[in-house]
């Protein structure tokens, strides 16, 4: 406080904002983090535990434990940003050090990357960082034109498989989308089928090593393992690295042979080492890729689910009339032209971004803001954002708990996607080499918009429910019933 005579003046940001301490607490060592990782996981979920935390606050900026807590991760205290306004301070490279921060206050073993640190763990500021962004970039540029085609032929496959199975009664999604997924990355990026030349069980090695890496997330393994017992197996310590040797051995042969011609180009053109090169393309399709999308299409599908026959049949007009004007075929300029479509991906990614949270270090003493009060910040203090709750703020979107299916049609609503925060960056910025935002942010888009056009194109409308989450991490989808197209 500065004091002007007789009264004290409020300390303020520069833009105006009163400076306060930041609330909450951290309890007591080891006990408190336990507590809260207990409701976090079990007892009150994810949303319900930071929602509890702004409630007892009065707050969207907090001081709370981060599970997993003791034992398995670093220092567990963060400061929590949950509102639109404070969020974004996690974008800014200037403020805000990234090294060892993707997977949140623990760091999975390195082995499970050959004793390498992919570039989701890298800083901005570390040189390989520029380097490995520009080849994914690349990547991304060299293999674009084959997204759409190798799309369609793997999720047709999908739904041919939904088609057969659901007369004999329902039909589960997540495990016939769990090897599409590993497919159609793999074969939009390097051009090969893993079904094809592992085996069936290719998505399932890269499912296992998934969950050596993300264990610590996860929670409700199965209904057969009680939770203390599966909170001890979880979060407590790491699994060993070796259950995924095998596993990761095979992937490793797999995308040296698929991948030659990128890791050549790597090496000519970024001058990246085989090593470095070979197991961050193992990473950024397996991983990044992969496993965002084995993530995000239970999500898409059960919002879809949700808002009914209404939308469908509005998609369902807007989609075959642009494909119909577009020579029958899907191309990027007509699924540009699906506003509606666009809209429903977006909305899905607001309430339900793929990757929950964001962290980093502040680099030296700062003020965040939320939308009344601004707090300050000591170098060194990890900051949390727990994504779904930001991009609820209803200071910024109306009704923002609901699904709003047209929510970002028109001029107004495109000017909501500056608050769409899924990529680690606002939905209005590019990734660069400079930022830590998703490179392959477009893409996506891309393949959101895809599997809803490739949906409502072949059914008129469906029915599926929302039974339960697998490891904590996406919707149980399972599809009672599909129309098939009545233009067919």
């Amino acid at each position: 406080m500065a004091k002007t005579g007789n009264s004290t003046a409020e300390e303020r940001s520069p833009s105006g904002l009163p400076i306060k301490q930041i609330p909450g607490n951290y309890g007591i060592p080891i006990l408190s983090p336990i507590y809260d990782r207990l409701h976090y996981y079990y007892f009150q979920g994810h949303m319900g535990y930071f929602k509890s935390h702004v409630t007892k606050n009065n707050s969207t900026v907090v001081r709370l434990n981060m599970p997993p807590g003791i034992f398995i991760s670093r220092n567990p205290q963060v400061i929590a940003v949950l509102d639109a306004k404070s969020f974004r301070v996690l974008f800014d490279p200037s403020k805000v050090e990234k090294k060892n921060t993707f997977t949140g206050t623990y760091v999975p073993p390195l082995s499970l990357y050959s004793g390498l640190r992919p570039m989701a763990y890298l800083d901005t500021t570390e040189k390989l960082h520029s380097s490995l962004k520009s080849f994914s970039f690349h990547l991304l540029a060299s293999r674009k034109s084959q997204f759409i085609s190798t799309f369609h032929k793997t999720y047709s496959s999908l739904f041919d498989t939904v088609e057969a199975k659901i007369a004999s009664g329902p039909v589960e999604f997540n495990g016939l989308n769990q090897s599409s997924a590993f497919d159609f990355t793999c074969n939009a990026f390097l051009g090969a089928v893993p079904s094809e030349v592992i085996g069936p069980s290719a998505s399932n090695k890269a499912a296992i090593w998934l969950l050596l890496q993300l264990h610590p997330l996860a929670s409700r393994l199965t209904k057969f393992i009680p939770w203390p017992i599966e909170d001890l197996l979880l979060h407590c310590v790491p699994l060993p690295p070796c259950l995924a040797h095998h596993d990761y051995k095979t992937l490793e042969d797999f995308f040296s042979k698929a991948g030659e011609s990128l890791l050549e180009d790597a090496a000519n053109k970024f001058g990246l080492s085989h090593d470095v090169a070979l197991h961050n393309l193992i990473f950024m399709t397996s991983f990044n890729a992969n496993a965002g999308f084995k993530i995000f299409m239970p999500i898409l599908l059960k919002w879809l689910a949700h808002a009914g026959e209404a939308l469908h049949g509005k998609l369902v007009q807007e989609i075959r009339s642009v494909v119909k004007s577009s020579n029958h075929t899907i191309t990027m300029d007509a699924l540009e032209k699906m506003e509606l479509t666009k809209s429903v991906v977006w909305e899905a990614l607001r309430l339900d971004p793929p990757v929950e949270n964001q962290f980093g270090h502040a680099r030296t003493d700062l003020i965040i803001e939320s939308h009344d009060t601004a707090f300050r910040v000591k170098k060194g203090e990890m900051i949390c954002g727990y994504q779904p709750l930001a991009m609820r703020d209803e200071k910024v979107f109306k009704n923002a708990e609901e699904f709003i299916a047209d929510r970002f049609v028109g001029d107004e609503g495109k000017k909501l996607l500056e608050y769409v925060y899924w990529s680690n960056g606002p939905e209005t910025v590019a990734p660069t080499v400079g930022n830590k935002q998703c490179p392959g942010k477009d893409m996506v888009i891309l393949v959101g918009r895809l599997f809803v056009a490739d949906l409502f194109l072949r059914y008129d409308t469906f029915s599926a429910v929302h039974d339960g989450m697998l490891l904590g991490l996406e919707p149980r989808m399972v599809f009672k019933s599909v129309k098939k197209a009545s233009d067919e």
